[in-house]
């Protein structure tokens, strides 16, 4: 069985609500993230690590939300199914920036995670109160 598949399977066994399961992946793909991602995208996910600013374009500032591809033509940018194909693909593969590395070797529950963990970053913008 995959490594955070039977976590995944156990853990909706035993009835642990959905949203712990997904906090689960998310810190699972943490890991992954700080050792392959963080370099150019930060460690807050705002596209500002060390590798990343000296890039053009920019890597993408994961803390708003707001993601360009829609990378399985279904007509939406940003859905999980974009993200996971960019990450597994690279961005060169979707129209995007050649710096982006495919990561697919990983394997597609490692690819889940680390999407799980890019949605964690996301930040609200604070809304204007009455």
């Amino acid at each position: 069985m995959r490594r955070l598949a039977a976590p995944l399977i156990l853990a909706l066994a035993l009835g642990l609500p959905q949203a712990a399961v997904a906090e689960e992946t998310a810190e699972s793909g943490r890991v992954s993230y700080e050792q392959l991602c963080e370099s150019c995208h930060g460690p807050e996910g705002k596209g500002d690590g060390p590798a990343g600013i000296a890039a053009l374009p920019m890597p993408r500032d994961f803390s708003v939300g707001a993601f360009k591809f829609d990378a399985d033509s279904d007509g939406r940018t940003g859905t999980d199914a974009d993200l996971f194909l960019v990450i597994r693909d690279g961005g060169m593969a979707v129209g995007g920036s050649p710096l982006m590395a495919a990561w697919g070797h990983l394997g597609e529950d490692r690819v889940r995670a680390l999407v799980a963990y890019v949605r964690s970053l996301e930040r609200p913008l604070p809304q204007p109160s009455d």
